[in-house]
């Protein structure tokens, strides 16, 4: 799978922040590409952190400029941290807005804040990954500041194998 942004330096500069502080992480390193996903770890505070992302295989809503779109889940054993589900919408949410994650015929409903969402409790991220390492799509709805709507459908194909990579690789269990 190449991601749109196929440049691993360009994706990494996009995808720290998500992460925490810059200034003390080290660029993210690809550890395996699985179908749909792409599983990298770093290192961020001297702590190893693990994620796998997708980007989406369809996306519609009346958008000129949007900006690049990803799903991930992410480890952080040193924070005991595991199964964390986030999105990254490409353009600033509503104010106050919700977005819905569905998998399987399983909705979920995702604060926002600024241009991601995140679920709002462990329960609800480890639902939401253990669906997504058994089904065949996910398709994710939001509304942003301006008022579009979007629906982006990524693909579950090698999700299962990802996981298995980051999780070995931050040994989670």
């Amino acid at each position: 799978m190449k991601l749109k942004c196929t440049k691993l330096l360009l994706c990494s500069m996009f995808l720290l922040p998500l992460f925490g502080n810059v200034a003390h992480a080290t660029e993210p390193k690809m550890i395996g590409e699985h179908g749909d996903w792409i599983a990298y770890t770093f290192m961020e505070n001297s702590n190893k952190v693990c994620y796998m992302v997708s980007q989406p295989k369809k996306t519609s809503g009346n958008y000129s400029k949007r900006g690049d779109v990803f799903v991930l889940v992410t480890h952080r054993p040193a924070e005991k941290s595991k199964n964390v589900f986030s999105y990254v919408s490409g353009y600033t949410y509503k104010t106050g807005s919700e977005a819905s994650v569905t998998v399987n015929n399983l909705t979920f409903q995702l604060f926002t804040q600024d241009d991601s969402a995140w679920a709002r409790d462990q329960s609800t991220d480890d639902k939401i990954v253990d669906a997504i390492k058994r089904g065949s799509s996910l398709v994710v709805k939001g509304v942003s500041s301006r008022g579009t709507s979007t629906v982006d459908t990524f693909g579950l194909s090698g999700s299962s194998a990802a996981y298995k990579t980051i999780s070995s690789e931050c040994g989670i269990k």
